[in-house]
This record gives C-alpha cells, structure tokens and sequence, in this order.
C-alpha cells in the first residue's frame, strides 16, 4: 500500500482549489513530509508567531491545509518553499508531519515572481518587507526580459494595485541600512523621508544611525533634503548630521563628537553616566587651570 506521502490529487483546473488563477491545468498535489522543506533564499516577508497564526493553526487543526503550498527542488536536498511559509510553521505548531504541496521545477526569477506575488496582498507587512520583496521582483522581472524602468515597475506592483511610482519608492527604500528600516517600520521615519535618505551613502547612514541614537531627533522631510545635498556634494560629516537635527544654522559655533569616537577612549565596561562624570570632570580641571594662566 501506498503511503501517505505518496498520494498524489489530480486537479482539473486551479479554481476548483483557490478561486483564483494560478495553478496550470493538470497539476497534482503531493503531501510531503515538512523535514524536507527549506525557506526561500532571502525570503523577505516575517513568520510571526502571533495570534493570526495561531488563528490558522487552529484552523489547521480542524480543516487541514486547504491550500497547498508550491514548492521546487532544492538544489541539495528536499525542497524549497516558494509559496505557503505561514502554513509551513502552521503544520509545525499543528504538530502535523506533512503538508500538501505542488512541486514546480522553477528557475530563481520564476520562483521569485510567485513568491512575490503570493504574499504581497496580506494586509500586515510591513513598509521594509515591502521594499525587500518588491526590489527581488524587479530585479527578477529585468532578468526575465522586461523593458523599460516604467513598464517592469508598474507590472510590478500589479498584483498588489500599486503604481508604478509607489513600487519605484518602496524599491529607493531597500536601499537603507537596517537600522533606518526599523524607523520606518515603527512610523519613526515618515516613508518619503526614508526615500530621501535612501540616497545617502552607507557609511553616511551609519553616522545618521548614531546621530539618532545619540540625540533621539529623527530627521524631519527638510532635513533629509539638507542630508542628501551635502551627501551628493560630498560635504557630509558626522557634525553636519549633527549639526542639521539639532538645527544648528549659523550664529554661535556648535561643537558635535561622535559617540563612536568618545567611546574609543574608555574601557568598553563604562556606561554613559561614567563617561559623562569623566568628561565634566576633565573639563573643570581644564577650566581651572585656564583661570590660572590668565
């Protein structure tokens, strides 16, 4: 008799599964053991376990898996998921060994294009998840021959009804460094001001992180515009940065240190309010002995 993981389901049309198109006439589904599955390269879209997966879980529990997943031929060994992650980590928490799929023998910007597109309309991702998923597509839909920078970006947002214009910033906001990601996420950094700073150097971004970090003032849309400008005449420094978040424009002379260069005089153990102590401490003494020469 055969096992479990070998029956095999012939569909007639993808309709009669999803409601939508997609899966090519004459297709099977196959149940395979999840302990042969691998997540997709750079998978940019997160598998939280939060209470919409234990939501699905549940559902999981009671229904099954309604939906197959498709997955391809992982070069070592089993398979690579490309589409039905969240219901992978479902079958996991389900305590289910198995989960249906359809096997599809995809190139990489193929399987792209469809993981792109098969989670690109959930409601809850996040504006850098976005970005990372929307640069992959284009990048895969270029590979694959598409013409014109307009054209690629509007069939790109295709599936999610974006604009090509909207794809084009989301794709400036791969561009940032994690860090500033994560502002963006958390509505710190407004979208079209990440755009902007999008167009900093990394280093730049780098000093920009711990000019935050330091000061708690996030960059405002006109100062990101000052950003870019220095940065593309090349005259942007850590005291610039500084200098145009806390508004420092003519007038007394500020004077900006780096935190990275004042830690690199203490001994990794200290804390702030040590080095803080040392430095007015240092400071006084300087002050005193200047009152005496004078």
């Amino acid at each position: 008799m055969k096992s479990k993981s070998a029956q095999k389901v012939k569909l007639t049309s993808y309709d009669d599964l999803f409601g939508t198109s997609g899966i090519e006439g004459g297709e099977v589904v196959t149940s395979l053991p999840i302990r042969l599955f691998h997540t997709f390269k750079d998978h940019p879209f997160r598998v939280v376990d939060d209470e919409k997966m234990q939501e699905t879980v549940e559902s999981v529990k009671k229904y099954g898996i309604l939906v197959p997943g498709i997955v391809r031929p992982h070069p070592a060994d089993g398979y690579e998921v490309v589409a039905g992650h969240r219901r992978w980590r479902a079958c996991e928490l389900a305590g289910l060994e198995e989960m249906p799929v359809i096997i599809r023998d995809l190139d990489d910007d193929a399987a792209t294009v469809i993981m792109v597109d098969t989670n690109i309309q959930r409601e809850d991702i996040l504006p850098s998840e976005k970005a990372k998923a929307y640069k992959m597509k284009y990048e895969a839909m270029k590979h694959q021959g598409s013409k014109g920078d307009k054209f690629t970006a509007d069939a790109v947002g295709e599936a999610a009804g974006d604009s090509g214009r909207t794809v084009q910033r989301y794709i400036r906001l791969a561009e940032l460094v994690q860090e500033l990601l994560d502002y963006v996420d958390a509505k710190k950094i407004p979208m079209v001001v990440g755009e902007i700073l999008s167009y900093l150097k990394l280093e730049e971004q780098g000093w920009l992180v711990d000019a935050v970090a330091n000061s708690g003032i996030f960059p405002s849309k006109a100062q990101a515009e000052k950003l870019k400008e220095s940065s593309k005449a090349g005259e942007l420094t850590e005291g610039v940065i500084y200098a145009v978040l806390v508004k420092k424009e003519g007038g007394n002379s500020g004077v900006t240190i780096s935190a990275k260069k004042i830690h690199s005089y203490f001994p990794p153990a200290y804390t702030k309010s040590q080095i803080e102590e040392v430095i007015y401490s240092l400071l006084d003494e300087w002050k005193q002995n200047q009152g005496e020469e004078v």
